[in-house]
């Protein structure tokens, strides 16, 4: 079971629910230490007085606030920890609004409420059903490890969630950190027609196990191979990298096209890794290297963008997504057609 990082009670009006905080989330990427190359000795921070070189110690480290041009004030852990808010064990929930209002960037990390004991389950299982019934979210304020937070309760799945939250000073305004808006660019109809059918055409139900860190399970598998004396391998992709379409509109539909074999999420676009011995020769690879460029280059008649400029003249579906191979195939299917039509005539 995991252990709780905070514990006190969540009020609304007059009533107190006890209750515990847990992490909702967990890091599962590699952390990697650091070594000096070619020996095992571990590589270790020091606290180092950058004008004297040497090494200060915790005790004799302050903290500064810089007040502009290079002038710093000094202040000590007693004086911080007197204007740090009181140890409050309390969440209290001033407000109740509706999720849709409150936008994303605000949010900050997740937690799990849960009941402390017995005697909070009823109360709890209350705050639940209420807030799910109204479909609102609790706006909430609290100290934790000597901060405050704004937070955000909502149900989920009959729990209690706690998201803690930026407050309004922190989310920057984009209209004056960006200098490239396009706040007065024309679309046209058409293009803006297309662009939705594409959005729609990408629109799926949320799952999210459909979504993976593939460069996490990736760098797991390196880190396991080169345990077992072995090396990653890249087998090379055969798909053909698309051509830049410079016209928007015919970008837009060659995207439509494309996504009519779309597949939700990132899971099955894993790299495929193989791991051989480390030291191998790879005489086999050379040779298997140079025949597929010879194979390359005797395919190689008609360049992808001629191929792709000819379907699209003769509005072969999917063309978008099809290889130079695939393309060719095509339109000599078309023409074969086409001739058929004008002999039949």
């Amino acid at each position: 079971m995991a252990r709780s990082i905070w514990s006190g009670s969540v009020s609304f009006g007059l009533v107190n629910v006890p209750v515990r905080l847990f992490s909702a989330t967990q890091d599962h990427k590699v952390h990697f230490h650091q070594f000096q190359k070619g020996t095992s000795n571990r590589v270790r921070n020091e606290r180092v007085n950058e004008k004297t070189g040497e090494e200060v110690a915790y005790g004799d480290v302050v903290k500064g606030a810089e007040v502009g041009d290079g002038d710093y004030v000094m202040l000590t852990q007693e004086e911080l920890e007197s204007v740090e808010p009181g140890r409050s064990r309390t969440i209290d929930i001033s407000d109740f609004v509706d999720a849709a209002e409150i936008d994303p960037i605000y949010y900050q990390k997740s937690y799990y409420l849960a009941p402390a004991d017995d005697t909070a389950k009823k109360p709890y299982a209350l705050l639940v059903k209420a807030m799910e019934k109204a479909e609102r979210i609790g706006v909430a304020t609290f100290v934790m490890r000597g901060k405050q937070y704004l937070a955000a309760i909502r149900p989920y799945d009959g729990v209690l969630v706690l998201e803690t939250m930026h407050f309004a000073d922190e989310v920057r305004d984009p209209a004056k950190e960006l200098d490239n808006l396009p706040k007065q660019t024309k679309v046209s109809p058409k293009d803006l027609d297309m662009a939705v059918q594409l959005v729609e055409s990408l629109t799926t139900k949320w799952k999210p196990e459909n979504y993976r860190d593939t460069y996490t399970d990736r760098v797991k598998k390196l880190v396991n191979a080169k345990k077992n004396d072995r090396e990653i391998v890249r087998e090379e992709t055969t798909e053909e990298t698309s051509e830049k379409v410079v016209d928007l509109l015919a970008a837009l539909q060659a995207s439509v096209d494309q996504a009519k074999s779309h597949r939700a999420g990132n899971a099955h676009r894993m790299d495929k890794l193989k791991t051989r011995k480390a030291g191998a020769e790879d005489g086999k690879k050379d040779s298997k290297q140079s025949s597929k460029s010879a194979k390359s280059a005797k395919s190689a008649k008609a360049s992808k963008k001629e191929l792709y400029d000819r379907a699209q003249e003769l509005d072969i579906p999917g063309r978008s997504s099809m290889s130079a191979d695939e393309l060719a195939a095509a339109i000599a299917d078309a023409g074969k057609g086409k001739g058929r039509r004008k002999k039949a005539s």
